[in-house]
């Protein structure tokens, strides 16, 4: 069986890469927790960090370009790394796992869950998720607006 989207690139990264991962979370976190004016700058710098999956998409398109282009100006060989790295991506999207990912981890390139945890704690220190629990008696479409107001959607 293949392993979830959300959980399958943490799943096959070495268990120090995630637990450095996290503690680097949960340091950004406790610094805004006592630096509350600077949660906006961080959330927008949050909007901008490249996840685990487009980093790896531009790096592959990137050797896919390079490679297709030596091939068609010199020798066909080059066309081995296109290759290389397109089975590298399926095996990503299979797995989870591919040779970059060691890497990129490594280097603390986290996946759009592990982005999305620090984005929702530093919005729930600004009290962005306030009034949520007061809505039973509202409608269904009424709750579901008012979630969505308070998730900035």
């Amino acid at each position: 069986m293949l392993p979830s989207t959300t959980s399958r690139v943490a799943r096959n990264t070495d268990a120090r890469v995630n637990q450095a991962i996290k503690l680097k979370t949960e340091a950004n976190i406790a610094y805004f927790a006592q630096n509350p004016e600077e949660i906006d700058r961080r959330l927008y710098e949050l909007d901008d960090e490249w996840d685990i999956e487009r980093t790896l998409e531009a790096n592959a398109s990137t050797l896919n370009i390079i490679g297709v282009t030596l091939a068609a100006s010199g020798s066909r060989r080059w066309l081995m790394l296109p290759a290389a790295v397109s089975g590298f991506l399926l095996q990503h999207a299979l797995q989870g796992w591919c040779p970059p990912i060691v890497f990129l981890r490594k280097r603390g390139i986290r996946t759009a869950t592990e982005i999305a945890v620090e984005r929702y704690a530093l919005k729930a220190l600004r009290g962005d998720f306030g009034g949520l629990e007061d809505s039973t008696d509202l409608t269904t479409h009424e709750r579901v607006r008012k979630v969505l107001a308070a998730l900035g959607k």
